[in-house]
């Protein structure tokens, strides 16, 4: 997390907003062996609760239950230029926003995991266009592989630590001649970004 408070955020629905809408993250662990990292998808599960798959093989796997691990969550991000600032006797910097969810993990029973699979693919499916795909198109025999290969998780959220970093310390001109830049530069995301949340 940034230490600047100004790119911090209280906002539950903003943060809740983020994790659903991202769906990706990363699950990290100091473990025996060392520091490890895995890449996965996420879903809100109840209050305050995050659920995450991971192979059986991963190395983070056989650590995680009752561990305290840190998710996060990257949202959009660019580089800002000098530029596009009033006084170009500056230096660069990055605009970004992200998210570091701190908590307890617990394994998920395998009725706890089936439920996180259809709940997590009936979401993803519905933001593709055309008839989705729907897990009772897979065999009996795939579906139970898969199940021998992964476990569920799920991460009780004791500490959020956003940073939304939208160059909120610039003048509101600035920000929207920075805007303006990163939508010129291929990045309408992050401007729109800045127009509406760093505001």
């Amino acid at each position: 997390m940034h230490p600047n408070p100004v790119f911090r955020s209280d906002d539950r629905a903003l943060l809740e907003m983020l994790i659903d809408k991202i769906g990706f993250g990363m699950v990290f662990l100091t473990t025996p062996d060392g520091p490890r990292v895995a890449h996965t998808p996420l879903l809100l599960s109840g209050e305050g609760a995050v659920q995450f798959h991971l192979a059986r093989g991963n190395s983070l796997t056989r650590h995680l239950d009752g561990a305290t691990a840190l998710v996060t969550v990257n949202g959009q991000d660019a580089y800002v230029s000098p530029r596009w600032y009033a006084n170009r006797d500056s230096v660069p910097t990055w605009d970004y926003v992200a998210l570091e969810l701190e908590g307890r993990v617990r394994r998920m029973a395998d009725e706890g995991l089936e439920a996180f699979l259809h709940a997590a693919i009936a979401k993803h499916e519905a933001r593709i266009e055309g008839e989705p795909w729907r897990a009772d198109e897979a065999s009996e025999s795939l579906w139970s592989g898969l199940f021998k290969g992964i476990a569920g998780f799920e991460l009780e959220v004791q500490a959020w630590r956003p940073t939304i970093k939208l160059s909120q310390k610039k003048s509101a001109a600035e920000r929207e001649r920075i805007a303006a830049g990163q939508a010129a530069a291929g990045r309408p995301a992050i401007a729109q970004l800045m127009r509406t949340l760093g505001a």
